[in-house]
C-alpha cells in the first residue's frame, strides 16, 4: 500500500512552528543575552565654552583615589582611562572634545593617581594616609574618586559576607557596615583636605548598577542576592550624605549615567532603555567599565567639575566664584 503524502496544511503548520521557535530563540538571544558595546562617543555632551580660556594660573594638583575604575582597568589604553582623559585628550580623541580637558584650562597642572584595582573603601583610607603627601599652600587640589563598589561586589558570593566584602548579606547584616562606610568617607574627605591646606575640591562618583536597576544578579553571572539592590541604594545614599556635609565635595552621577547600559541594555520595554545608545558599557569582569564606559565617566566628571569648581572665573558669576574659593580653601561644612 502506498504511503500517504503529508498534507499541505501539515507542512505549513510545521514550517510556522519552526519559524516561531526560531523567532523566539533569536528574540531571547537578542533581548536577554546580547550585549553589543557599540562604537563612537558615549555619555553626555560636555560644553566646549568653559574650556575656551584659562581658569587659573595657580598650581593645581589632580589626585586620583579609589578602586579599579579610577585605576582604569578595562580601558583600551592608558590614555583612555577616565582619569587620564579628564587631564589630557588622547591622540585619537573625538573631534567634538578636542581641547576639552583640564590641561587646556589649567597651565600649571600636575597629577598623581594612587587608585588600586580590587581595593575596598577600608584600603582607600590607608592609601590616603600612606601615599598622599602634604602639599604647599600655593597648590589647589582636585580629587577624583571612586570608592565603595568593591565593598558591595566582593567576594562574589564565594564566601560568607563581611564588612567591605558583603556580597550576599542581608539588609540587617549590612546596616552596621553601611554606617561604617559613611563614617569612613567622612574621614577620607577630611584627610584629603588636610593634605591640601591651600584648598581642594573632591569629586566622588556614586556606584553604578550593572543590572540596570533590576537586581537580578544572575543576569551578570553572579549568585542571587535578594537584598542587593537595597544595600546598594543605601551605600549610594551614604555617599550623598557624606558629600552633603561638605561645601567642597561633589557627587558625580555614575549610577544615573550607566542605567540602560548594563545587562538589560537591549530590553526596550524597560524604563531604563536608552534608544539613542542601547549598548553595554561594562568590561568582561562586570564590575569595571569598557572603553566606551570610560568615555562616559570622563564626561560626567568633567561636567561635574565645570558645574561646581571654584577655579573658573566666569565674569557674570564672580560673586559666586569668590564665595566658592573661600569655601574650597577652608573646607568648611
Amino acid at each position: 500500500m502506498a504511503k500517504r503524502k503529508p498534507s499541505r496544511w501539515r507542512l505549513v503548520a510545521l514550517l510556522v512552528a519552526a519559524g516561531i521557535v526560531l523567532a523566539f530563540t533569536l528574540g531571547v538571544r537578542e533581548y536577554k543575552y546580547a550585549r553589543p558595546v557599540g562604537t563612537g562617543p558615549a555619555g553626555p555632551d560636555v560644553p566646549r565654552e568653559p574650556f575656551a580660556s584659562t581658569w587659573t594660573e595657580r598650581p593645581v594638583h589632580v589626585l586620583g583615589v579609589g578602586d579599579s575604575i579610577t585605576a582604569g582597568l578595562g580601558a583600551r589604553s592608558k590614555s583612555h582611562r577616565y582619569f587620564n582623559r579628564v587631564l589630557q585628550n588622547p591622540n585619537d580623541e573625538f573631534q567634538s572634545l578636542r581641547g576639552v580637558c583640564l590641561s587646556a584650562v589649567l597651565p600649571n597642572l600636575t597629577s598623581n593617581n594612587v587608585a588600586i584595582s580590587g581595593s575596598e573603601s577600608s584600603v582607600h583610607l590607608d592609601v590616603i594616609a600612606d601615599s598622599v603627601p602634604d602639599h604647599d599652600e600655593a597648590v589647589f587640589g582636585i580629587v577624583l574618586m571612586t570608592s565603595g563598589g568593591n565593598d558591595l561586589i566582593h567576594m562574589y558570593g564565594r564566601s560568607d559576607p563581611r564588612e567591605c566584602a558583603m556580597y550576599g548579606a542581608t539588609h540587617e547584616q549590612a546596616k552596621p557596615w553601611i554606617a561604617n562606610f559613611r563614617l569612613r568617607l567622612d574621614s577620607m574627605f577630611a584627610a584629603m583636605m588636610d593634605r591640601f591646606p591651600g584648598g581642594c575640591e573632591i569629586y566622588i562618583a556614586d556606584i553604578y548598577d550593572p543590572t540596570d536597576g533590576q537586581g537580578d544578579a544572575p543576569s551578570v553571572f553572579l549568585p542571587d542576592w535578594p537584598d542587593g539592590l537595597a544595600i546598594h541604594a543605601e551605600y549610594n545614599q551614604a555617599i550623598r550624605e557624606a558629600a552633603g556635609q561638605w561645601n567642597n565635595v561633589f557627587v558625580v552621577p555614575l549610577h544615573r549615567t550607566f542605567l540602560g547600559h548594563g545587562s538589560h541594555c537591549r530590553q526596550w520595554w524597560l524604563d531604563t532603555y536608552r534608544p539613542e545608545d542601547p549598548h553595554y558599557w561594562f568590561y568582561s569582569n562586570i564590575e569595571d567599565p569598557n572603553d566606551r564606559g570610560y568615555d562616559a565617566i570622563r564626561r560626567v566628571f568633567l561636567n561635574a567639575i565645570v558645574q561646581n569648581t571654584s577655579l573658573r572665573n566666569a565674569p557674570d558669576e564672580s560673586d559666586r566664584d569668590s564665595e566658592s574659593r573661600e569655601i574650597a580653601t577652608t573646607g568648611s561644612r
